[in-house]
């Protein structure tokens, strides 16, 4: 199985985020950050709004931040509205399927056990699973924490 690049950039918007949860971030920072297109961002960044995995904050000193805490951000149900129910192959998608053997074979049953099988792992991890590595992937993205208030 292979994800579209939009569910790729989905979740390494989420991961950004969680880096960042100390301010709001913009779409600019992230596409710095990941070396990818700022355009494919917006419509990633779009459908994670309309998710209510984030929110965003219009106008000057603008943004995004997460809507909810790492630990409720589910990574399987993330990927399937990514993915928007997509279909493995043609034969998944009966009004458009061309498939010649379709009526016989047995592949369609063995995709459906194998994506279900798929999304059963991804169902067993949260943001916060993937952000236990938060300071080595800090590090790779250049993104600093704030620094500690001084001690009085």
């Amino acid at each position: 199985m292979r994800l579209t690049v939009f569910s790729d950039y989905t979740l390494r918007v989420l991961i950004y985020l969680g880096l960042r949860r100390d301010r709001l971030c913009t779409i600019a920072e992230i596409a710095e950050a990941y070396a990818i297109s700022r355009n494919h961002l917006m419509k990633v960044v779009h459908n994670l709004g309309l998710c209510g995995e984030i929110e965003t904050v219009r106008g000057k000193g603008g943004g995004i931040r997460l809507a909810r805490e790492p630990s409720a951000i589910n990574v399987g149900a993330v990927v399937r509205a990514a993915e928007h129910d997509a279909p493995l192959v043609e034969c998944f998608d009966p009004a458009n399927s061309c498939c010649r053997i379709e009526a016989a074979c047995l592949l369609k049953g063995v995709f459906g056990k194998a994506i279900q099988a798929f999304y059963t792992v991804l169902d067993q991890y949260t943001l916060a699973d993937l952000l236990r590595t938060e300071q080595h992937m800090a590090d790779l993205l250049e993104v600093t924490k704030p620094a500690a208030p001084p001690l009085n």
